[in-house]
């Protein structure tokens, strides 16, 4: 993988991993599309590292007051404040996607890649998104959340693994289902992508250490997945107190109709 290659797909990465978008469909597609050599395994580890360092510090804030709460509701023994909730919902919502993971994850690096798979999913849940996003009126604030809403949203990160589906897609449209206004749905989405993805590079990264990967490529894409991963948190939450994901609903659509074209075409 050239360094250029290396920095395109650490930028698609940061941005499709947080935009409802799908970052596995875009990382799967790309290399299809132009016909590039496969990343492997430790280019993969080096893109979610990039992504984690991105919510890690945009959400810098959050993550002080999360573990402050942690440390509280151990000293303490009970649970009081909503970032104390907080902490126990994320953890709950985690469950479901690492079990998941660790059962499918080898099926979701081989069978699920398959381009007219990842453009049905990428219009379905498109669809998905705009028709949810559209209906459900009702706002209601992250501190309303319940265990059962945690554990919905949770649930939603194992349809997650087939490429096109998007976590952040799968979790932002749970999250409006259950009523929770747009930036709301987009902040646990987000904040719950941290223990997943951290969980994630640490199963494979003694793997990836393995492949002897060089390492310039591997250093641009951390650097191009951190940058535009922040970038894209940025935009989006600022986007979503004046706008729908009806523009994210959109592009998934055209995205995976212009994929079935190109099947089409080389047929």
């Amino acid at each position: 993988m050239t360094t250029f290659q290396a920095f395109v797909l650490g930028t698609l990465q940061g941005l499709s991993e947080f935009l409802p978008i799908s970052s596995s469909a875009h990382l799967f597609l790309t290399p299809w599309f132009f016909e590039w050599p496969a990343g492997g395994l430790a280019f993969d580890v080096a893109l979610h590292t990039g992504t984690l360092l991105a919510v890690l510090w945009y959400f810098r804030n959050d993550w002080v007051a999360l573990i402050q709460a942690t440390f509280s509701m151990i000293k303490g023994r009970c649970i009081e404040t909503n970032e104390q909730r907080r902490v126990l919902f994320l953890i709950l919502a985690t469950i479901p996607g690492a079990i998941g993971g660790v059962l499918l994850q080898s099926r979701a690096e081989s069978t699920f890649r398959n381009p007219a798979l990842v453009a049905v999913t990428l219009i379905v849940m498109g669809i998905l998104l705009w028709l949810i996003d559209k209906l459900r009126n009702r706002e209601r604030p992250l501190g309303d959340m319940r265990w059962t809403d945690a554990a919905l949203i949770g649930l939603s990160q194992v349809v997650a693994l087939v490429p096109g589906v998007s976590r952040s897609g799968s979790t932002i449209t749970t999250g409006r289902l259950l009523r929770f206004d747009r930036a709301a749905a987009a902040r646990f989405s987000f904040l719950m992508s941290m223990p997943i993805t951290f969980a994630a590079i640490v199963y494979e990264a003694p793997k990836a250490l393995q492949e002897g990967a060089s390492i310039t490529p591997l250093v641009v894409g951390v650097a191009a997945a951190a940058v535009s991963g922040w970038l894209a948190i940025a935009v989006l939450m600022k986007f979503l107190s004046r706008h729908s994901y009806g523009v994210f609903a959109a592009y998934r659509v055209a995205l995976g109709l212009i994929v079935l074209a190109v099947l089409y075409a080389r047929q």
